[in-house]
């Protein structure tokens, strides 16, 4: 696993905020109705709000009707000048220019290392580390190809989000009968994206298991830090004045 280049961002931003896993279903929901909160409310204090991945519980094409507030919400939170960033998860992998226009935020590359309190920083969703998932990484490899995404993006709308509700059940199933330790990080990953791209620190979500990690590699002290999920309960970490603070928001 490799960074792509840094990815421009203000200049030396004091406050960032980051949140993964948000999940966001039905209109209306506890989630959707926090996190419409969050982003009127907490996020309009940050300089920088990154979202790594899966803001959507599905996305089939830009040309949903769904979600419209939360885009709307996103657009209004650029609008003020936050500075808006987004990483395609497992489940929103079809986020596209469209979204982009739609609410002002950016599209990064997954995995990206950016400058962060000037340090770099790899920003990741984190599926690509959980190796010992080889069923997953299987799938994950035919979504994520460009020729792949021309097709099923071609099908009418109606007919992607039939496929897209059997995919979530099939994500289900497999979740289920599953050991959790498969579907968590591999160490070994977490050591080569340290030292492929040099960072001491990693930010990412996908396990829906909120920690900081810290351990060392090659004697150099590193830190994982991970974002939880939204289902029952909001997360996010901060970045203020060079220092990081993961948070768990009650419902």
């Amino acid at each position: 696993m490799t960074g792509e280049p840094a990815a421009p961002a203000p200049a030396q931003p004091q406050r960032c905020l980051f949140v993964s896993d948000v999940h966001l279903d039905v209109a209306g929901n506890a989630a959707q109705r926090q996190f419409l909160d969050f982003l009127g409310g907490e996020a309009t204090h940050a300089d920088t709000l990154y979202i790594l991945g899966d803001l959507f519980e599905s996305w089939v094409g830009d040309d949903s009707p769904e979600h419209g507030a939360v885009l709307d919400a996103l657009a209004a939170l650029s609008a003020r000048g936050v500075a808006c960033f987004a990483l395609h998860g497992n489940r929103d992998f079809l986020l596209g220019e469209g979204f982009c226009r739609r609410t002002g935020c950016r599209l990064l590359p997954d995995p990206v290392v950016t400058t962060l309190a000037g340090e770099p920083v790899l920003l990741t969703h984190g599926d690509a580390l959980c190796t010992d998932d080889h069923a997953y990484q299987e799938l994950r490899s035919i979504v994520r190809d460009e020729a792949w995404q021309r097709r099923f993006l071609a099908l009418p709308l109606a007919t992607r989000q039939l496929l897209a509700d059997e995919a979530r059940a099939g994500s289900r199933a497999h979740t289920a009968r599953t050991a959790p330790r498969i579907m968590d990080v591999n160490a070994a990953a977490v050591q080569a994206a340290f030292r492929a791209t040099g960072v001491r620190r990693i930010i990412h979500g996908h396990t829906h298991r909120p920690a900081v990690h810290d351990g060392q590699i090659d004697g150099q002290a590193v830190q994982r830090i991970v974002l939880g999920a939204w289902y029952e309960q909001g997360s996010c970490l901060w970045l203020q004045d060079g220092r990081y603070a993961l948070h768990t928001l009650p419902r």
